[in-house]
């Protein structure tokens, strides 16, 4: 009679962690910021659940429960070291600080470590009635939020019209993409959106539907934000001219697509820098170039943030905010960190009204409304620092279509100043400023209907 070895506890253990270790090593290679699609999130729920029920059923032990999700997270974040990012990095004291480890590790542990020590219990075998009732109660709510995460993006329909939210290939990253027009005759108009890693996707649709009638509008989530956030890495590549290749080859899919020559290129902020650029490299391939809040060197800008508001903490009552920005001294700034003053006070010292990110809407998943932060955060610190040389005053002196600005009455003195200088300077087949009045740096969300008349009245349609 043959007699059968059971494996010897030990063995089964090392097998338990290594598994969950490999998995780490898998995820950091495959998601390094944690799952950032509907898809990666679902499979890394699982693909954990499945390592965990694994080891709780070699193991036979409660313990791994816990031994799973820590070899995991250890494997984890020794192979992610290269990784950079406020996401990933090691924790910062401050509220960003505090954002990135709920909305990076938080999340990544939700997603993966969750369902890891779940399935674990049930896999090492559930005994106590109180110890089913608890694992029930669980499992119910890591179902709610798996149905929760597999809710696809979509955008409404426009009777008639086009309406669609796609995945364009451009050098290699693929990029999220919002169209949508009443008529797919009208001309195309291509939106750039500001801050790096922002995406204003949901604003254009909720504040700007009145452009859908005169434009097939386009709006695009810049590499790094949005439905844009999977392409980041290799930051590496992320640069002012990567950027700008980004919205040229957009562009170039909107030309084949509708069959235009030219299209409209409207940018914002922080997408207005790269928005010129694109435009005096390929004049070519636009009818007109509109700046809105515009950008022109990002230095010099952060120069006047500094001293503005240092100047309002020192007189508004903030003394904290006068030591932090005297201790980090005045800018420009290696790393995403030392610009969270700007962040967190520029609104308040120049009143400008808050902004809005517009989340809950049909185009945004559950992951990436969650990532939002840190995708703002993660491609700052890639590309803010690498921005620092640009100045369009010495860059762009012409642009061979014709140049148009909406600004806000009370846009920003750290924007205002240096754009001033370069308009005064700009030479341009047609050359024109609207100002919004009441309206701030984001005139074109804070004052729609306006900034939909000025628009028309520029570009026509």
């Amino acid at each position: 009679m043959r007699t059968l070895v059971e494996t010897p506890p030990r063995l089964r253990w090392a097998a338990a962690v290594l598994a969950a270790a490999a998995w780490g090593v898998a995820a950091a290679f495959w998601t390094p910021r944690g799952p950032l699609t509907t898809a990666q999130a679902l499979w890394s729920m699982v693909i954990s659940a499945g390592v965990g029920f694994g080891a709780g059923r070699a193991t036979r032990s409660r313990w791994a429960i816990l031994a799973t999700p820590f070899a995991y997270a250890i494997s984890l974040e020794i192979a992610r070291a290269d990784v950079t990012g406020p996401s990933v990095d090691l924790p910062h004291p401050s509220p960003f600080g505090v954002i990135a480890v709920v909305a990076g590790r938080g999340l990544h542990g939700l997603l993966a470590l969750f369902p890891m020590a779940l399935a674990a219990a049930y896999g090492c075998g559930l005994r106590r009635r109180r110890g089913r009732l608890l694992a029930g109660a669980l499992t119910a709510i890591l179902a709610l939020i798996a149905v929760a995460v597999a809710v696809p993006a979509r955008t409404p329909g426009v009777p008639g019209g086009v309406a669609d939210l796609t995945l364009v290939d451009a050098n290699g990253h693929r990029l999220r993409l919002m169209i949508r027009g009443q008529d797919p005759a009208r001309p195309v108009l291509l939106y750039v959106p500001g801050a790096p890693g922002g995406s204003e996707i949901g604003l254009m649709r909720t504040h700007l539907s009145a452009l859908e009638s005169h434009f097939v509008v386009a709006t695009l989530d810049r590499r790094g934000g949005g439905g844009s956030y999977p392409a980041l890495d290799p930051t590496s590549t992320m640069t002012p001219q990567d950027s700008v290749a980004d919205i040229l080859a957009v562009t170039d899919y909107l030309r084949s697509r509708f069959q235009r020559d030219r299209i409209v290129l409207l940018a914002h902020s922080g997408g207005s820098l790269l928005g010129a650029l694109a435009a005096r490299q390929h004049p070519e391939k636009y009818s007109a170039y509109v700046g809105t809040g515009q950008a022109v060197d990002l230095e010099a800008s952060d120069q006047l943030f500094y001293d503005d508001i240092r100047a309002w903490a020192g007189t508004a009552g903030h003394p904290e905010v006068v030591r932090a920005l005297e201790r980090q001294g005045r800018p420009p700034y290696r790393d995403f960190w030392s610009y969270e003053p700007f962040l967190l006070y520029a609104n308040q010292a120049y009143a400008q009204r808050p902004p809005s990110f517009e989340l809950g809407v049909p185009e945004y998943t559950l992951v990436q409304r969650a990532h939002t932060l840190n995708a703002l955060m993660d491609t700052w610190a890639a590309l803010y620092p690498r921005e620092q040389d640009l100045d369009l005053r010495r860059e762009v002196t012409e642009l061979a279509v014709p140049a148009y600005f909406v600004q806000g009455e009370n846009e920003m003195r750290g924007l205002s100043v240096p754009f001033g200088e370069w308009y005064e300077q700009l030479r341009a087949p047609a050359k024109r400023l609207v100002t919004i009045p009441g309206g701030g740096h984001r005139a074109i969300f804070e004052e729609p209907d306006r900034f939909v008349a000025a628009l028309t009245g520029l570009v026509g349609s």
